[in-house]
């Protein structure tokens, strides 16, 4: 089920510490339940889900009596969220990267994602290559991203082709932008390539489109990609108003 294990206790430490565990905390992917037990022991109440049932089963005959974790045999994804607030911390697959991070989003009672994933995707969310993605631009309103420590290939078993990093997704207290439909209309606006220019897609919708784009300090001929969350903050704030 291309799993890859994380067994480096170093690197289940930066987990740790970045997630910060207090309260109810969902792990997509226990798989032999290095981590789950590591937040258990953090001080969190560990619901737990795999997908493979040798694993499930081994990983809950093995916990049954420490009433701090929970394992679920099935698809994280496919969980209904809790009503309560929760966090999900998880080492998950690469494969089901987007798939969870979507989930999460979504999640109204989330507080924070702390997720290992690819280097490559962690930066690209992040920014860290000088270009901004549609998911993180869009979701930046309500959530913080954030690019953690990198851990090292040699920290799996078996050991993936590539590096990993850990990805903070995290709640802001209060939402940056009053409508979530208007500022996420802007943005898909924005980012569908109408022109060839970030100013030449607005303007087939929004007045003042000009004005907006000096305010923000975006050059009139600037790819969407490049133009930072805050400053959609700005675009936001001069054409929704």
């Amino acid at each position: 089920m291309s799993q890859n294990f994380l067994v480096d206790g170093r690197a289940l430490d930066l987990v740790v510490k970045a997630a910060a565990p207090d309260g109810l905390v969902l792990e997509p992917g226990s798989g032999e339940g290095a981590l789950t037990r590591a937040l258990a022991e953090a001080g969190a109440r560990v619901v737990g889900y795999e997908i493979d049932p040798r694993l499930a089963g081994r990983l809950a005959s093995q916990t049954r009596d420490d009433p701090r974790i929970d394992v679920v045999r099935g698809d994280f994804a496919a969980a209904r969220p809790p009503r309560e607030p929760f966090a999900v911390v998880g080492n998950i697959p690469y494969s089901a990267t987007s798939k969870i991070v979507r989930w999460c989003l979504r999640a109204p009672a989330l507080t924070s994602a702390t997720l290992v994933t690819q280097v490559e995707y962690a930066r690209k969310r992040t920014g860290d290559y000088g270009r901004w993605s549609l998911v993180t631009v869009e979701s930046w309103p309500w959530f913080d991203w954030r690019l953690g420590d990198r851990i090292g290939r040699e920290s799996f078993r078996p050991v993936p082709s590539v590096d990993s990093a850990i990805l903070r997704i995290e709640r802001r207290p209060e939402p940056l932008v009053g409508s979530r439909r208007d500022y996420q209309r802007l943005v898909e606006l924005g980012f569908g390539g109408v022109g060839g220019s970030l100013r030449a897609s607005l303007r087939t919708r929004y007045e003042g489109v000009d004005a907006a784009l000096a305010a923000a300090g975006i050059a009139r001929g600037a790819v969407v990609g490049h133009v930072h969350p805050d400053q959609w903050l700005v675009l936001s704030d001069r054409l929704l108003r």
